[in-house]
């Protein structure tokens, strides 16, 4: 056996072993998943990923609402789109697919989502940090000033004695002197933030500021020692906890937090504010259509139609048809591998585009033996015989492969640019599938066929004999 086919078999056989373990339910250790997608600091399962219509989940379609009915620019939706895919991605929503739909809307679907409202919270907050002087000291009471309140026109004070009392814009309640809210600074001095625990078990956010903004703080902060410094986000007041040290590299920012919602005020402030504001036009909570039972049904229908189809190949081609039923082994698998290391997320459409694609695998195959049984018949030995099958199959196989490709290109372009997820679902499986079937064809069964007739290359053998047909 040629060297270079041993290297080939090598390689083939290397790429089932990952394969198989990839897509078999054996637990992947931690270290497996992040050598997987060292890329990613977000460990996935190493599972394959269901769609809406598979596993059910949450699907939002957002609106521009910008002042006066303005239309945004096609560059700050993409950019709001990328930036609510990063929240959700941090959230740990398992695959989000967030798309553009029309020129001013998102369409979000968050498949097995569990926490509805706050998915709903984080998608359409918009991010807007400022640190508020609030200029005022500590009330009297010794009360804290650090649950959360709305700003209605003006700012209102939390749970302490002045509690619902708005505070005029002019004039401070407490002190009854004349002041002016202004913001100090926005969101743009983090440089990070992340969720955390104090020495009192409540859970807060700690941030870093950028350093050409350290100066800055630093200079504000020791001129406003024992007052308060209001954090707003988005026109709602977290907390005014008051300045008790200098501070320079960061800080931290306290409230009436939970572990979820620290954590949700942390994505939003790491990836920034939306560039336009947001606005919920429709909500579903979208089951299962499937569900378990149905998706159980079809894998036993398709594994059904393969065995169905490499008995065929072994009664109509013999020998070949067997290499090429451990090819078609090898492309499912690898298939399915594929999925998951990208990953794609199953639809039902995308099944329907994975099941197409066998069909490609297999015309290959047919293609490259019925050539092999024309070049045997026509008196070559069977290493010309395979060697001028796969050149003289290659252009018809290349052809029809590229035809599917611009198809399925098409329909991706549609897909992304109308909404259509279901399509472009369908466009990425099938796409995947041509070529890696291409892959399969030219490279796996071509280098099978070599290894197992190395040993007869130069013999002019009876055709039945090899294909079991004349």
């Amino acid at each position: 056996m040629r060297q270079s086919t041993t290297i080939r078999l090598i390689i083939i056989a290397f790429m089932t072993v990952i394969a198989v373990y990839l897509v078999s339910p054996l637990p992947k250790p931690e270290f497996v998943r992040n050598l997987v997608f060292w890329q990613d600091p977000r460990s996935r399962d190493l599972q394959i990923k269901q769609g809406l219509d598979l596993k059910g989940g949450l699907q939002v379609l957002l609106a521009s609402d910008l002042p006066g009915g303005a239309a945004p620019t096609p560059d700050q939706m993409e950019t709001a789109r990328r930036i609510i895919e990063d929240r959700v991605s941090g959230l740990g929503v398992a695959e989000p697919i967030i798309q553009l739909q029309g020129e001013d809307r998102i369409l979000v679907e968050l498949p097995g989502v569990t926490d509805r409202n706050l998915a709903i919270d984080l998608i359409k907050q918009t991010g807007q940090l400022e640190f508020v002087d609030g200029g005022f000291n500590p009330p009297p009471d010794g009360s804290v000033i650090s649950t959360s309140y709305r700003v209605y026109g003006g700012l209102i004070y939390p749970n302490t004695v002045q509690a619902g009392k708005p505070i005029d814009p002019a004039r401070d309640a407490l002190t009854g002197t004349a002041r002016i809210w202004r913001t100090a600074f926005t969101g743009e001095i983090l440089a990070s933030a992340e969720p955390a625990i104090d020495n009192f078990g409540r859970s807060i956010v700690n941030f870093t500021i950028r350093p050409q903004f350290q100066s800055d703080f630093r200079q504000f902060t020791s001129g406003k020692l024992n007052q308060a410094l209001c954090i707003v986000l988005d026109g709602t007041i977290l907390s005014c906890p008051f300045i008790r040290a200098v501070l320079d590299t960061g800080g931290q920012i306290s409230g009436n937090f939970t572990p979820e919602s620290a954590r949700n005020l942390a994505l939003v402030l790491s990836y920034g504010s939306l560039p336009v504001p947001l606005k919920i036009e429709t909500t579903r909570d979208i089951g299962a259509t499937l569900g378990a039972d149905s998706v159980q049904k079809s894998i036993v229908a398709s594994a059904i139609a393969l065995g169905a189809l490499m008995l065929f190949l072994l009664l109509y081609y013999r020998l070949p048809g067997l290499l090429a039923c451990f090819t078609m082994i090898f492309f499912t698998v690898s298939s399915l591998a594929l999925f998951i290391l990208l990953p794609v997320v199953l639809t039902l459409p995308g099944i329907a585009g994975f099941v197409l694609s066998v069909a490609s695998a297999v015309d290959a195959n047919v293609l490259v033996f019925e050539r092999f049984k024309e070049e045997l018949r026509s008196g070559r030995t069977i290493r010309a015989s395979v060697e001028t099958a796969f050149q003289r199959a290659w252009p018809s196989i290349r052809d029809s492969n590229l035809s599917v490709l611009i198809t399925c290109f098409i329909l991706f372009v549609f897909g992304s640019t109308f909404g259509a997820s279901a399509v472009r679902g369908f466009a990425i499986t099938l796409s995947l599938g041509v070529l890696l079937s291409l892959f399969s064809a030219m490279f796996v069964t071509r280098t099978l066929m070599r290894a197992v007739f190395y040993d007869r290359a130069e013999s002019v053998p009876d055709v039945s004999l090899v294909l079991g047909v004349r």
